[in-house]
């Protein structure tokens, strides 16, 4: 791949991440928030801040693209088929999910501890993890493609060849 392309590849992934990151943080923040039975607006807000920002960290961290690229061919599966994108978006949200909803139950936690209220952290990760991995599954395999596709085309570049094994 020449210098220009790997250029186009990193922008491709720098803009990958904040869509994904800011998608998937606003939406597991609001279901967090709500599901806590304390939301408020400013709660969601700082939610959603810190939760990009994690989201994002962890992209800047992590070649998404090559880790899937690498179990899919591990699995014997073309890039872009649907099993693949089955696959892709199970480790993106093992991935992301796990480490997000962590940090938003421990400052939950944190924020109920400091203001002398009572909160138990395991009983409240696990019922955050099971909703949040649920529902950070379906928001990546319905977004990631998406996003992809518009970004590889702003960029003027085609999207990974369908039914074709690596």
């Amino acid at each position: 791949m020449n210098e220009e392309m790997h250029k186009k590849m990193r922008k491709v992934g720098l803009e990958m991440n904040l869509c994904m990151g800011i998608t998937l943080s606003f939406f597991l923040s609001l279901v967090g928030t709500l599901s806590s039975g304390h939301f408020t607006v400013p709660s969601w807000l700082l939610s959603f801040l810190i939760s990009t920002v994690i989201s994002i960290v962890i992209g800047l961290l992590i070649p998404m693209k090559k880790v899937m690229d690498a179990v899919d061919a591990k699995a014997g599966l073309a890039p872009g088929s649907l099993p693949a994108r089955f696959l892709d978006s199970l480790i993106s949200d093992l991935i992301y999910t796990p480490v997000m909803t962590l940090c938003m139950v421990g400052f939950a936690y944190w924020n109920v501890v400091r203001h002398g209220g009572f909160m138990p952290f395991l009983p409240a990760f696990l019922k955050s993890l099971i909703l949040t991995l649920a529902i950070g599954y379906i928001l990546i395999f319905i977004f990631q493609p998406l996003f992809m596709k518009l970004i590889l085309k702003k960029h003027g570049m085609s999207g990974a060849p369908q039914n074709k094994k690596p």
